[in-house]
């Protein structure tokens, strides 16, 4: 399908740790999809209050602003900036309310994204993010604190259960690319080549 200008084609990205997101948003990308992520909304947060990049820190800073404002305060921030035009990639929703907001708005899509979670494990142990994690148990363990049922907390477990399809994608990153091309045209979301080539932050 070709690309369509006269609206926003919204395809959001949910999963947990080290699932594929980062996979399946770069597949999007080399399918035209600009990428954003609710994730540097964060990151623009604290950047302004001078708090610290740590993937602790940012869910604490999370959980503070969604207190403040309401649980679809990243949602909205980025809805605000984002062009009223065109085809667009979102990762890291990790909100009910975040998916309640982008459904209201546009044409959406929301993809979730899962593993096995040692393999998710082992992903995580190579990209050397969580040094104070050193075992499969422990992993879990984080994954449970952070899976809140605080309205404020994070929802992963929520958010999956509001997507549209579950990729599973304990393949490779090809597998998971030829998934994501499928779905999306499936769901006759269009694509179109992108005006540059472009690697999205690794972050998922």
């Amino acid at each position: 399908m070709a690309a369509a200008k006269s609206k926003r084609w919204i395809i959001g990205l949910t999963g947990k740790n080290a699932s594929g997101k980062g996979v399946a948003a770069q597949a999007l990308v080399n399918k035209g999809y600009h990428y954003h992520s609710l994730s540097d909304m964060l990151r623009l947060e604290a950047q302004k209050s001078g708090i610290s990049h740590s993937r602790e820190d940012l869910i604490s800073l999370g959980q503070e602003l969604r207190k403040q404002k309401g649980p679809g305060v990243l949602a909205s921030k980025l809805l605000d900036f984002m062009p009223m035009e065109g085809m667009f990639v979102i990762d890291s929703i990790r909100h009910p309310e975040e998916i309640r907001l982008l459904k209201s708005t546009d044409t959406f899509l929301l993809i979730g994204i899962d593993a096995p979670p040692k393999i998710r494990f082992e992903r995580a142990m190579k990209r050397g993010r969580n040094e104070s994690v050193k075992t499969l148990e422990e992993f879990q363990l984080m994954e449970n604190r952070e899976n809140s049922s605080d309205v404020s907390g994070q929802q992963l477990d929520k958010c999956l259960s509001l997507a549209d399809i579950i990729l599973q994608n304990a393949g490779s990153m090809e597998e998971l690319a030829k998934k994501v091309a499928s779905t999306i045209e499936d769901r006759s979301f269009p694509v179109s080549e992108p005006s540059q080539k472009s690697q999205i932050p690794s972050q998922t």
